[in-house]
C-alpha cells in the first residue's frame, strides 16, 4: 500500500513531514547538523540498515536539504552536506531537544544546548520578533495566510472556534464557586414574659 503525499496539502505543517517527518530523516538532519557527512559516519551513528540510509539520504537530497558532494574518484565516494534549506532545521531540532527534555526524560538531560563562549546552559524558547513575547502565549492563534483556500479556511477557523470553546469551558471549571447565600440567623425567641399569678 502507498503512503499518502503530504506534499501537494495547502498546511505547511503537512509540507514539512513530507520531507523530513520520517524519523530516519530528522535523526541523519540532526547528525548532519553535528557536523557528520559521510555515509559510513551516518551508518556508525544511527546503526542504520545501509539500504535505508541510502533511501533517505536520496529523499533529503532530492528535498533540497543536503546536497550530494564527490569527494572521491576512486572509488567514487560521495559526502552529504546541509543546504541553506537544511540548515534552517535547526531550529526545530533544537525545540525538538527542548521538548524531549522537558517531557521525556525522567532520568535528567543528556543532551545540552549551551553557550560556547561561556559554557551556560541555554534556555531557548520562541518568540515573535516583532513583540518579544514568548510564541506558547494563548494571544497568538493561526490564522489563515493569503493564499490559503477555502477548505484551509474552513479548517483553521472550526478549530479556532473549537479552541474558543474549550477555553470558555476551561475558564467557567476553574472560577472559583459562589456561596450559596447564607440563611439569615433566626432571632433568639424572647421568653414570654413571666405571668402573674
Amino acid at each position: 500500500m502507498e503512503r499518502k503525499s503530504f506534499g501537494n496539502m495547502q498546511c505547511p505543517v503537512a509540507r514539512t513531514l513530507e520531507r523530513v517527518g520520517e524519523w530516519w530523516s530528522i535523526l541523519i538532519l540532526r547528525d548532519a547538523l553535528h557536523g557528520l557527512t559521510r555515509f559510513d559516519q551516518f551508518q556508525k551513528s544511527l546503526d542504520i540498515a545501509p539500504n535505508m540510509l541510502t533511501r533517505r539520504l536520496n529523499s533529503l537530497v532530492e528535498s533540497g536539504l543536503l546536497e550530494r558532494r564527490q569527494y572521491s574518484e576512486r572509488p567514487p565516494r560521495h559526502e552529504y552536506i546541509l543546504t541553506d534549506l537544511g540548515r534552517d532545521f535547526r531550529s526545530i531540532l533544537v525545540a525538538l531537544n527542548t521538548w524531549g527534555n522537558k517531557h521525556f526524560a525522567p532520568e535528567g538531560p543528556s543532551v545540552l544546548l549551551i553557550d560556547s563562549t561561556t559554557g551556560e546552559e541555554a534556555e531557548p524558547v520562541m518568540i515573535d520578533g516583532k513583540s518579544g513575547k514568548r510564541l506558547n502565549s494563548p494571544d497568538f492563534v493561526f490564522a489563515p495566510g493569503p493564499q490559503a483556500n477555502e477548505g484551509m479556511k474552513a479548517r483553521i477557523n472550526f478549530a479556532r472556534e473549537r479552541a474558543a470553546e474549550a477555553a470558555a469551558n476551561d475558564a467557567a471549571t476553574t472560577q472559583p464557586a459562589t456561596a450559596a447565600p447564607a440563611k439569615p440567623a433566626k432571632a433568639p425567641r424572647k421568653k414570654a414574659a413571666a405571668r402573674s399569678a
